[in-house]
């Protein structure tokens, strides 16, 4: 009774969870932000065929205090080199709400271009606008003719906010912008950066218009008019933002520690597996293969995203095909891994030695949340539209969910089996890894309510710092639950006692088990009766036969009674019947 009613909480429970895990995903996709890394460097391509002059280039990323932003004349080729005048002028602006500068674009971005008040609300912030005298085009114009000197002081936007509060709040921000600037300056200079960012910070400054003033992300809008209209011309522009750890962006600057942390972690865990599997490599089971296999891909994975981070700081810009590179291989990884969970749940090498009729839907739905999850992932980094998306994310969370549900059920009908079994050790085993997927399940559900309360339905999206953790905890979680898996089936020399083993065998071996096992009362045990007055034992092919008649389903006595009717005595007995017929 007790048993049946712990496996209907289990069903109950996995049923349950995938429904609410499924409905939380979609709710989550509802409003998907890209996953694109925020580049450091532009180039800036302008023609007279498709520049028009009311047209505005934004440029938009999340910046250190004290980063400075270039802008740089690279070439030019004019036809009337006398008449042609380029007027160009920038407006520089920090927010306080993170989706207000990056819903940004080209168009929206007349809205915000010049403007001294907050527009969205609690989007406080502050401005840096600059206009240039005219600039002819001309051979060989000087790079740094944008630059400016001494650099602009940031301007307090202006709040929609009335009360005698709110105007002493603006003047004691307005008061404290330029001592801001002043120690983000003197922190620059005391801090001690890599000797090739530092070097490369300096050697920009010559191009520099500006300097932020607080961490937080910046809209850069750049405003470019061409007289006569009906010129014809083309000239190139560079736009750099650099800060003190190079050209990678305030937000992501933790999820490459994060990187780094998680590879290196990833060497040591590999490192491990290989001794320990090289130690005892003649009783490993074929589950501790997949699992060396899942580590192996989740280095590489981390890696992979570490050198891209890498690039970005260093260069400004992604390589696309290793972004690319890197979704696959995590799709990969994703993927090993749910196999791998779910051919445990059903006890592969476990309780049976081989999955049958079950193979064959294990890897039919690897391969279709392959597919899922590499669809998702390059359409997420090629900056797919919103809708599109949601249309590729809603079957992998509806997958992801259906396999959830999959997994609790093959757990509780494993655990069924082993208790029927009385196989001790076996049985933990499987309640400690059940009891890993429970609380993954309820971190990923808490997860992602407070993700979706504070990223997806907030007004302003202040808490911009905690962004790579919506990226980091899904890698962190499935590191956790892969320590454990590791931890569980960790190659011993007690390999064997988690090994498949033929039901006859291995009952015998517990019923020896089961004398010092008090929990246990009241099972019969065979062979083990006193002889009375040292007669023979009654017939053990009829009392074998006869126990798994009662005992053992159909379908396993097939397997089991062959070996049972080898008997010697049953081979005499034939041979006797062939002799008469003879």
């Amino acid at each position: 009774m007790q048993m049946a009613t712990v496996m209907m909480a289990t069903a109950l429970f996995s049923r349950a969870s995938a429904k609410v895990l499924s409905l939380l995903v979609l709710v989550h996709f509802t409003q998907l932000s890209h996953a694109v890394s925020e580049p450091g460097k532009w180039i800036l391509n302008v023609n007279s065929k498709t520049h028009d002059n009311d047209a505005l280039y934004l440029f938009t990323k999340t910046l250190f205090n004290g980063s400075v932003i270039n802008l740089k004349w690279l070439s030019e080729r004019c036809e009337d080199n006398n008449t042609v005048k380029f007027f160009v002028s920038w407006y520089l602006r920090s927010s306080r709400c993170y989706d207000e500068v990056f819903s940004l674009d080209n168009r929206k971005a007349h809205e915000y271009f010049n403007k001294t008040s907050v527009i969205q609300e609690g989007g406080a912030g502050s401005y840096i606008t600059h206009s240039y005298k005219s600039t002819g085009c001309r051979k060989n114009v000087p790079g740094n003719v944008f630059a400016v000197k001494p650099l602009p002081n940031p301007t307090q936007l202006i709040t929609k906010e009335s009360s005698s509060g709110s105007q002493g709040r603006r003047r004691r921000d307005t008061s404290s912008l330029k001592p801001l600037r002043t120690a983000s300056t003197t922190k620059e200079k005391s801090s001690t950066p890599d000797s090739e960012i530092h070097n490369s910070l300096s050697a920009e400054t010559q191009y520099a218009v500006a300097r932020t003033w607080e961490d937080g992300p910046y809209m850069f809008i750049l405003k470019i008019v061409v007289l006569p209209s009906d010129a014809t011309w083309d000239f190139q522009l560079e736009v750099r933002m650099t800060g003190p750890h190079g050209y990678i962006s305030a937000t992501e600057w933790p999820l490459m520690i994060f990187y780094m942390v998680m590879c290196i972690i990833y060497v040591f865990l590999g490192l491990l597996w290989l001794v320990l599997s090289a130690s005892y490599w003649r009783d490993l089971l074929r589950i501790q293969f997949w699992i060396g296999g899942v580590i192996f891909l989740g280095m590489l994975e981390k890696a992979v995203y570490y050198a891209e981070f890498q690039s970005i700081r260093y260069d400004g810009i992604s390589v696309q095909g290793a972004v690319v590179f890197a979704e696959i291989l995590s799709a990969v990884k994703r993927t090993l891994a749910r196999v791998l969970v779910i051919i445990a749940s059903l006890g592969y090498g476990i309780v049976k030695p081989r999955l049958g009729a079950l193979l064959h839907r294990v890897v039919g739905v690897g391969l279709l949340y392959l597919v899922f999850s590499i669809v998702e992932g390059i359409l997420r980094v090629n900056s797919a539209e919103d809708d599109l998306l949601l249309l590729a994310a809603i079957p992998l969370a509806v997958l992801d969910s259906t396999l959830c549900w999959w997994i609790f059920v093959s757990l509780a009908q494993t655990m069924k089996l082993l208790r029927l079994r009385r196989n001790v050790v076996k049985l933990s085993l499987y309640r400690h890894f059940t009891n890993t997927l429970i609380f993954a399940v309820i971190a990923s559900v808490i997860f992602i309510i407070w993700t979706t309360k504070t990223f997806k339905f907030s007004n302003c999206q202040s808490d911009w710092r905690e962004l790579w953790i919506d990226d980091a905890f899904w890698r962190f979680l499935f590191s956790a639950i892969l320590l454990v898996i590791m931890f569980l089936w960790r190659p011993s020399a007690n390999n064997q006692r988690y090994a498949f083993s033929p039901l006859v065998d291995e009952m015998s071996e517990e019923e020896k088990e089961q004398l010092m096992n008090e929990g246990f009362e009241g099972v019969k045990m065979r062979g083990l009766k006193a002889e009375a007055n040292g007669a023979a034992k009654p017939n053990k092919v009829d009392e074998d036969l006869k126990w798994v008649e009662e005992n053992i389903p159909s379908s396993m006595a097939d397997v089991a009674i062959p070996p049972l009717l080898d008997s010697d005595e049953e081979i005499m007995t034939t041979k006797f019947e062939m002799s008469k017929m003879e």
